[in-house]
């Protein structure tokens, strides 16, 4: 039986699935490739220590180019993470005529067009799904399932730890911190999780979802990112009070004049699909010219998962290796990129929870309401809590009608620096209304 040699970059937590899932399943993918996955070598940072899965220590390295260069290798699994070295170690594989398969969402945010030229350069593939959430066959949908549509819009839930800590904090009333350290505790969450929690890892998937749906060449310092510390029990309590949970999204619009990126805790209706995507899950919903709105959902990150990407991945492009068919699929899902503008943050237009906190003396809330009306922001509900103290804050609590995000920065900032406002504006976005 013909075999398929595969190097592995990397025998972490996501390695070690993709050699279990080979191993497990080894009838299975035989069975559908016609063919059998071999792994050749594997390089790793140091040989003695312990691993997850069983493996013949003669295959293990410390010597990447030795795995690159290793001509039983046919498709190179990249998973060491980061930027530099697996930018090199990615470029060395295409020079030597590898096909590869990488989950580093970061290396192909930054670097990804360079790439995928020179590995149309030298005649071979790139795969990526486990990019972006996890397990979810995202990247296949919108490369081909939805080759014939025009994609207009994507909302997504694509960072499992971020949504695994608004989940909590909505479910069990606690704070910020205490449900970060929970996280960090169960393996959710980094020791350093500003990656996660601040929005950059949200950055570089939802990057390459624009390239995918709008065929757009992006910077990630053009995408508009906030992340979720910020975020209290009263912004939830107040979500629910409306209707409304709070979702850690991207949103990727494509406009006349640009496109729109965003990453940032969102507002979302109840009745929305997006509203039932819980814990670690992720979820990626389209709007498109032909289809309408889909949504494709899934566990977003942890061994299996990705480790079902990854080996997808490596059958695909095996499938590809036998039928001589390498360069069959755009790895862009567009032959080649344009320059899209992205829309600057104060063009948006949307509706905003805003949560004030103020002195409860005679004629803040006119005063609130005049600069308010004075930038053509309209309210549709408000609500006032606290006890009536001009000597203590209370907090004020407005959903606006439709308005212009230049607009509403205009209005806070000469609203927070009024005398009577003990803290800075909350402002949080709705969405999928």
């Amino acid at each position: 039986m013909r075999e398929i040699g595969v190097g592995l970059l990397g025998l972490g937590n996501v390695g070690s699935g993709v050699v279990k899932l080979l191993k497990d399943n080894f009838e299975a993918i035989e069975a559908r490739l016609g063919a059998r996955v071999v792994v050749r070598k594997i390089a790793v940072q140091k040989t003695e220590k312990p691993r997850l899965v069983e493996v013949d220590r003669k295959m293990i390295t410390t010597n990447v180019e030795s795995v690159i260069d290793d001509p039983g290798v046919e498709i190179l699994i990249e998973l060491v993470g980061g930027e530099t070295m697996a930018r090199s170690y990615v470029a060395r594989a295409i020079e030597h005529k590898r096909h590869v398969v990488t989950a580093n969402k970061l290396l192909l945010a930054k670097h990804g067009d360079e790439l995928f030229n020179l590995a149309e350069k030298h005649g071979v593939d790139i795969y990526y799904e486990a990019a972006v959430c996890g397990g979810i066959p995202i990247i296949r949908a919108l490369r081909e399932g939805l080759a014939s549509d025009r994609i207009d819009e994507i909302y997504g839930i694509v960072n499992g730890t971020s949504n695994f800590i608004l989940t909590t904090m909505t479910d069990e009333g606690k704070a910020f911190g205490e449900v970060l350290a929970a996280a960090q505790e169960a393996g959710y969450a980094e020791a350093d999780p500003a990656l996660d929690v601040d929005g950059g890892d949200a950055s570089h998937k939802l990057a390459i979802l624009m390239m995918l749906c709008f065929g757009a060449r992006i910077r990630l310092e053009d995408i508009y990112v906030e992340g979720i510390r910020d975020l209290t029990q009263a912004d939830f309590g107040y979500a629910a009070r409306f209707g409304y949970v709070i979702k850690p999204l991207v949103i990727a619009k494509n406009h006349a004049d640009g496109i729109e990126a965003r990453v940032h805790p969102t507002l979302i209706p109840h009745r929305w699909l997006l509203a039932s995507v819980a814990g670690v899950n992720n979820a990626v919903y389209v709007s498109s010219y032909a289809l309408g709105n889909s949504m494709y959902y899934g566990r977003g990150a942890g061994m299996m998962p990705t480790a079902v990407a990854v080996v997808a991945d490596v059958i695909e492009l095996a499938r590809n290796i036998l039928g001589g068919a390498t360069g069959r699929l755009p790895v862009r899902s567009y032959r080649s990129l344009s320059d899209h503008p992205i829309r600057d943050i104060g063009k948006l237009r949307s509706r905003y929870y805003l949560r004030f906190s103020v002195l409860d003396r005679p004629g803040v809330l006119a005063q609130l309401a005049t600069l308010l009306g004075e930038h053509d922001i309209s309210i549709e509900q408000m609500v006032q809590e606290g006890i009536r103290d001009p000597n203590r804050p209370v907090t004020v609590v407005m959903l606006s009608h439709m308005a212009q995000e230049k607009d509403i920065r205009a209005a806070l900032a000469k609203i927070d620096v009024l005398p009577a406002v003990v803290e800075k504006t909350r402002l949080l976005r709705l969405a999928g209304e």
